[in-house]
C-alpha cells in the first residue's frame, strides 16, 4: 500500500484553493455588437448583474491535480509491503556514497552474509534493495562525499525492519556522519565501522598580522585520534609548504594541498574605563596583555578615567563602572560592563575553571551564560553585544584574578574559537560511542514482519511533468480560442 514518510507536506494541499479562486473570478468581457443605426432602438432601463461561474473546468482540474501531485511528491511517497521472511535472513546495509571502499574493508564478512541469504540494501534514504554482485561489477559506481547522518538513518530503519531479523551495517566511523543525539532503537543490530583512507588532514585555521609585521598562523591537524592546533610565525614570504601572496591588495596565505585564507590585518582596539575600580583595571589590563601577547595579533590596550576621551569604534570596551555606559562609547563592537546591584556573599565557584566565588550580584533573566556559578546561573551573561559581569575583578569578590586560567578565559572571550570546518574534521568515534541504545518495545514478536518499501518519487515526478505539459497545452488552446 502507499505510504507517505513526510505527511506534514499535505498542508500544501491548501494551495488548491488558489486556482479555484482564480477561475471563479475569471469574468469574461462583454461582446461588441455592430448595428447600422441606433435611431430605432428604444432606451431600456439599465440593470447590472454578475455571477461566478466555473469556466474551463478541465483546465481547472489539471491545475488542481498539478498542485496535489507536488504536495504528494514533497510528502515522499513509498510503496510499502510486507517482505517475505522465508528466504531473507536479514538485511545487509552499506552507504551508497562510499560503497566501494566499505566493501573492500569488510569483503569477507559481506560476501559470507550475502551467500547466507542476507538481503543487500543501500544505507541511505529509502534503503533501496540492490543486487550486490551487480553493483560490484558496475564500473560506473564511484565513491563520493555526502552529507548524511547515519543515526538519523538508523531511526528510520527501526520503523522498517522487525526486531526478529538481523541487521548488519558497515560504515565509516568519522564524527561528521553522526549528528545529534544517539538514537534508541529496537533492532537486532550488528554495526561495524572503519576509518576512511583519507583520515588525516592539515589546514590553516587562522592567519593574522602581528605588531612586528610577521604573520602568525594557527595550523589545525586532525586524525581519528583527535584534533590539535599549533601556532607558527611566518616570515620572509613563506616556506616550503606555505606561500604568501596578494589578492586585491590584501595578503593571503596558502597551505600546499589544502586551503587558502585571508590574513587578518586589522588592529584589535581595547579600551578600559573605570571610575573607582582602579585596582580591578590593573588586574584586567595584565590579563589582557598576556592574552594579546600569546595570540600575537596586532592590538592596542588603553585605559581611561574620562569616558568622553574614549575614541569611537573600539573592538572591546571594558566598562568597569556601575554607571550607565556613555552614549559616546556605545558604538563599540563589544561591551563588557559591571552590572550594578546589591552584592551578596556566596559560597560557590566560577566555571570554567572551578574558581572560588565569594560575592556576586543577582543575574538578569534572559542572559546567555558565558561564565557560570556552581548553580548554573550567569556570572558573565551575554545580551546582544553586551557582556554583563555579575562580580568584580577583585580578590575580595573571587579568586579569578589570581588564577592561572584568568588570562585564558580573557583570551577566549576576546578571540572566540571559530567552529572547525567539517571538511577537515577527521575525528572518529568508537563502536561503543556509535552503537545506538537498545530498547525493547511492547509488541508481539511473532506477528512482526519486515517491511519492504519502494520509493515512488520518480513516478510522481513523471506524472507531474505530464500533467504540467498537458496544462500548458490546454491553457494555450483556451487563450487562442478566447482571442479568436
Amino acid at each position: 500500500m502507499m505510504q507517505f514518510l513526510n505527511p506534514a507536506w499535505f498542508f500544501a494541499l491548501a494551495a488548491i484553493s488558489i486556482p479555484v479562486i482564480i477561475h471563479l473570478w475569471n469574468i469574461r468581457p462583454g461582446k461588441t455588437l455592430k448595428v447600422g443605426s441606433i435611431s430605432l432602438i428604444t432606451e431600456a432601463s439599465k440593470s447590472t448583474s454578475s455571477s461566478f461561474k466555473l469556466l474551463d473546468i478541465l483546465l481547472l482540474l489539471l491545475r488542481c491535480l498539478l498542485l496535489a501531485l507536488l504536495a504528494m511528491l514533497l510528502a515522499w511517497p513509498v510503496w510499502q509491503k510486507a517482505a517475505s521472511t522465508q528466504k531473507v535472513k536479514g538485511w545487509l546495509l552499506i552507504p551508497k556514497e562510499n560503497f566501494k571502499e566499505t566493501y573492500q574493508k569488510f569483503k569477507p564478512v559481506v560476501d559470507s552474509l550475502n551467500k547466507a541469504g542476507y538481503e543487500f540494501h543501500y544505507f541511505d534514504r529509502g534503503f533501496a534493495k540492490k543486487d550486490l554482485y551487480k553493483l560490484l561489477t558496475d564500473t560506473t559506481i564511484k565513491d563520493t562525499a555526502a552529507n548524511v547522518n547515519y543515526w538519523s538513518l538508523v531511526r528510520a530503519l527501526d520503523s522498517r525492519v522487525s526486531s526478529v531479523m538481523s541487521v548488519y551495517i558497515f560504515t565509516p566511523n568519522g564524527i561528521n556522519y553522526y549528528k545529534g543525539s544517539k538514537p534508541s532503537v529496537d533492532l537486532n543490530l550488528h554495526w561495524q565501522t572503519y576509518s576512511v583512507a583519507d583520515s588525516v588532514s592539515k589546514w590553516i585555521a587562522s592567519a593574522s598580522l602581528t605588531n612586528n609585521g610577521s604573520i602568525k598562523l594557527t595550523i589545525g591537524n586532525s586524525s581519528p585520534a583527535g584534533t590539535s592546533y599549533t601556532n607558527q610565525i611566518l616570515q620572509n614570504g613563506g616556506n616550503r609548504d606555505i606561500s604568501v601572496s596578494s589578492q586585491n591588495g590584501h595578503p593571503i596565505v596558502s597551505l600546499k594541498g589544502s586551503n587558502t585564507i585571508a590574513v587578518e590585518t586589522g588592529t584589535t582596539r581595547i579600551a578600559i574605563y573605570t571610575d573607582k575600580y582602579g585596582v580591578d583595571a590593573n588586574y584586567l589590563k595584565a590579563a589582557l596583555s598576556a592574552a594579546i601577547s600569546f595570540s600575537g595579533k596586532k592590538a592596542v590596550i588603553k585605559q581611561y578615567t574620562n569616558a568622553s576621551q574614549i575614541p569611537g569604534g573600539q573592538t572591546w570596551l571594558f566598562w568597569l563602572s556601575e554607571q550607565a555606559v556613555s552614549s559616546s562609547a556605545k558604538n563599540s563592537k563589544n561591551i563588557f560592563r559591571y552590572e550594578a546591584g546589591k552584592a551578596a556573599d556566596v559560597n560557590t565557584w566560577v566555571e570554567p575553571g572551578h574558581i572560588a566565588l565569594a560575592r556576586s550580584i543577582a543575574s538578569k533573566a534572559g542572559d546567555e551564560a558565558i561564565w557560570k556559578d556552581g548553580f548554573g546561573k550567569p556570572v558573565l551573561g551575554l545580551d546582544g553585544n553586551t557582556y554583563n559581569f555579575y562580580s568584580r575583578f577583585n580578590p575580595l569578590w573571587s579568586d579569578l584574578v589570581w588564577n592561572d586560567a584568568f588570562p585564558k578565559m580573557v583570551l577566549k572571550l576576546i578571540e572566540p574559537h571559530k567552529p572547525q570546518s567539517a571538511k577537515y574534521d577527521k575525528r572518529a568515534l568508537s563502536n561503543a560511542q556509535i552503537m545506538p541504545y537498545k530498547v525493547t518495545e511492547n509488541k508481539s514478536i511473532a506477528s512482526a514482519k519486515p517491511i519492504e518499501q519502494t520509493d515512488m518519487s520518480r513516478y510522481f515526478w513523471m506524472l507531474l511533468v505530464v500533467v504540467f505539459i498537458a496544462e500548458r497545452i490546454l491553457a494555450h488552446k483556451t487563450k487562442t480560442i478566447s482571442n479568436g
